[in-house]
Protein backbone atom coordinates (compact mmCIF):
# COMPACT_ATOMS: atom_id res chain seq x y z
CA UNK A 1 0.00 0.00 0.00
CA UNK A 2 1.05 3.25 -0.99
CA UNK A 3 0.17 6.52 1.34
CA UNK A 4 -2.00 9.55 -0.84
CA UNK A 5 -2.25 12.96 0.41
CA UNK A 6 -5.18 15.61 -0.74
CA UNK A 7 -4.77 19.36 -1.26
CA UNK A 8 -6.63 19.69 2.20
CA UNK A 9 -3.92 17.38 3.70
CA UNK A 10 -5.96 14.21 4.26
CA UNK A 11 -4.68 11.06 3.81
CA UNK A 12 -5.44 7.83 2.71
CA UNK A 13 -3.71 4.16 2.05
CA UNK A 14 -4.29 2.95 -1.58
CA UNK A 15 -2.50 0.82 -4.65
CA UNK A 16 1.57 0.86 -4.98
CA UNK A 17 0.91 1.34 -8.45
CA UNK A 18 -0.77 4.48 -8.84
CA UNK A 19 0.90 8.03 -8.61
CA UNK A 20 -2.06 9.76 -8.04
CA UNK A 21 -6.18 9.15 -6.73
CA UNK A 22 -9.27 10.72 -8.01
CA UNK A 23 -11.47 11.49 -5.21
CA UNK A 24 -15.09 11.98 -6.31
CA UNK A 25 -17.14 11.85 -2.87
CA UNK A 26 -16.02 15.06 -1.76
CA UNK A 27 -17.93 14.66 1.40
CA UNK A 28 -15.64 17.38 3.82
CA UNK A 29 -17.52 20.65 4.09
CA UNK A 30 -14.47 22.44 2.91
CA UNK A 31 -14.90 20.70 -0.95
CA UNK A 32 -16.95 22.85 -2.92
CA UNK A 33 -14.83 25.89 -2.18
CA UNK A 34 -11.53 23.76 -2.06
CA UNK A 35 -9.06 24.99 -4.53
CA UNK A 36 -7.24 21.56 -5.50
CA UNK A 37 -10.80 19.97 -6.86
CA UNK A 38 -11.01 19.85 -10.31
CA UNK A 39 -14.52 19.81 -12.34
CA UNK A 40 -13.74 18.83 -16.09
CA UNK A 41 -16.57 19.48 -18.75
CA UNK A 42 -17.46 15.88 -19.30
CA UNK A 43 -17.16 14.38 -16.08
CA UNK A 44 -18.31 14.72 -12.21
CA UNK A 45 -15.82 17.09 -10.22
CA UNK A 46 -12.94 15.29 -8.10
CA UNK A 47 -9.68 16.00 -5.87
CA UNK A 48 -6.61 14.78 -6.61
CA UNK A 49 -5.12 12.64 -4.19
CA UNK A 50 -0.83 12.52 -4.43
CA UNK A 51 1.22 9.93 -3.53
CA UNK A 52 3.03 11.69 -0.32
CA UNK A 53 6.39 10.97 -1.41
CA UNK A 54 6.26 12.44 -5.22
CA UNK A 55 7.17 16.31 -5.59
CA UNK A 56 3.92 18.48 -6.05
CA UNK A 57 3.18 18.88 -9.70
CA UNK A 58 4.20 22.28 -9.88
CA UNK A 59 7.16 22.29 -7.34
CA UNK A 60 9.62 22.99 -10.16
CA UNK A 61 7.83 26.15 -11.75
CA UNK A 62 7.78 27.45 -8.35
CA UNK A 63 11.69 27.41 -8.13
CA UNK A 64 11.91 29.78 -11.09
CA UNK A 65 13.44 32.81 -10.75
CA UNK A 66 11.07 35.36 -11.20
CA UNK A 67 13.12 37.99 -13.10
CA UNK A 68 13.23 36.10 -15.78
CA UNK A 69 12.24 37.90 -18.70
CA UNK A 70 13.04 41.33 -17.02
CA UNK A 71 16.04 42.72 -19.32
Amino acid sequence: MKRFRAGCGRECDGPDDLKDLAYIDLAYPECPACEHRLEPADGPPFCRWIDITASLPFAELAKLDTSIGEA
